[in-house]
């Protein structure tokens, strides 16, 4: 009896260690996660959350990344630099139970989004663009060329791209890795197509189209890189300047052309110019010269080289001397008026004239031995009338004349010997900008 109490206690114990045993086991539940990172293009870091419960022990195998591997039940954050697929494992245990989970994830390609725009031959349209993509990284292209043949393409390497406008233009390339997309942009700035164009302008002295003539030759073509000219007839300075100049010894209808190139075209085109005869002759009209009042704000100088009416502000060492009328009127009245030699101004309360010549006038015809009347001058078409008259030896010296002839007409002779006329047609009376209103014709060289 002693024997089986002491077996039933024994039997006992042990039932109520294995319920007691059973009741103190920890179930292992798995649960992490890895937060959502801002981009899935490597390098990446992921963090990582590990939730799970019931586990003692933990072991991470993280594939492609670094660390590789952790024991630690919250390892942080780990990195991967090279796009793929890969697997996080988590092994989690304590004394009765063990369990594993695993995410699996894919990482995208690194972009490194570059490509290079070249211009064939030149800048001129219509222009050929060649495109050289250097991108690395991406699985997919989208290429806009705007104003372009092709305007688009989905081909990582484009065909070449012709622009046919000129201006600005964008060529943009976004490219994708899977998920993510990125972009870049050049421009180009294109010039326009040739288009050729000239003008042929005489000089200051030759505007009267009369020979001898000398002309500038004026290019106005745009996008033109080398020019080449000729003429049926005439001297031309520079047969390949852009700009250049030419000379007609006599009169005729003259043909100019011109060609120009870029290396994309070639282009010819032509003007016609006719030199008229010489008459030796230059004519100016509607001049108006004002009194002495009026000399400050509307001038009394005239140069009939420069063909121009001088105030008194407009006088200096350079011009002075090419100044070969003046005209004095002592007041709106014009009882007393005159035409003065340059170099005689200060006697006529006029400031001196720098380096002043000296013109000889015939201010009243009515009481020289030489006639020429209203009627003369306006028939003369060229320097004849003028080259037999002597006017140095019947200069008025100091005659005055007033406004009750009109027309009046005045003779001239300049110190370099051209001889020329002038008709007052008309006295204007404006108070102290009082003004007479002339022609003038004169020698354009002495004859």
């Amino acid at each position: 009896m002693k024997f089986n109490a002491t077996l039933l206690v024994s039997l006992i114990l042990s039932v109520v260690m294995v319920s007691c045993y059973k009741e103190e086991e920890v179930p292992v539940i798995m649960d992490f996660e890895y937060i959502q990172p801002e981009s899935y293009t490597v390098p990446v870091d992921l963090a990582l959350v590990n939730r799970t419960s019931g586990a003692d022990f933990y072991r991470w195998t993280f594939e492609g990344a670094s660390p590789a591997t952790s024991d630690d039940k919250n390892p942080g954050t780990i990195s991967y630099d090279k796009a793929g697929t890969y697997t996080i494992k988590l092994e989690a245990w304590n004394d009765t139970q063990r369990d594993t989970k695993e995410i699996t994830f894919t990482l995208d390609s690194a972009v490194n989004l570059a490509f290079d725009v070249a211009v064939q031959v030149n800048d001129f349209v219509p222009a050929t663009v060649k495109i050289t993509n250097q991108t690395r990284g991406a699985s997919s292209y989208e290429w806009t060329f705007e104003g372009g043949t092709p305007a688009t393409s989905t081909l990582a390497n484009p065909p070449d791209v012709v622009f046919d406008s000129p201006g600005e233009h964008a060529i943009q390339l976004r490219v994708g890795n899977g998920r993510e997309f990125f972009s870049s942009s050049k421009t180009i700035v294109l010039k326009p197509a040739m288009a050729i164009d000239f003008s042929i302008i005489p000089s200051f002295e030759d505007e009267d189209y009369e020979a001898p003539l000398t002309a500038s030759l004026q290019n106005a073509t745009i996008s033109t890189l080398r020019s080449a000219w000729s003429a049926t007839g005439g001297v031309i300075n520079n047969t390949t300047a852009e700009n250049t100049t030419i000379y007609f010894e006599n009169p005729g209808t003259y043909t100019v052309t011109l060609q120009t190139e870029n290396d994309k075209d070639v282009q010819t085109t032509q003007r016609t110019i006719t030199v008229k005869p010489n008459t030796n002759l230059y004519v100016m009209e509607d001049v108006k010269l004002a009194i002495s009042a009026g000399h400050v704000a509307s001038g009394s100088f005239y140069s009939t080289k420069l063909r121009q009416v001088l105030k008194r502000e407009d006088v200096n060492a350079d011009n002075g001397s090419l100044i070969d009328i003046v005209f004095f009127g002592i007041n709106s009245s014009f009882s007393y008026s005159r035409f003065i030699s340059p170099d005689s101004a200060a006697k006529y309360a006029f400031p001196p004239i720098p380096g002043a010549s000296h013109t000889a006038f015939i201010n009243t015809l009515e009481s020289s031995a030489i006639s020429f009347s209203a009627s003369q001058f306006d028939a003369m078409t060229n320097d004849t009338p003028l080259q037999p008259l002597d006017i140095k030896n019947n200069d008025s010296k100091i005659s005055f004349f007033n406004s009750t002839v009109v027309p009046r007409i005045v003779l001239f002779e300049t110190s370099d010997g051209r001889k020329g006329a002038i008709k007052v047609k008309s006295f204007v009376v404006d108070g102290s900008q009082s003004y007479i209103l002339l022609d003038i014709k004169v020698q354009k060289l002495k004859r």
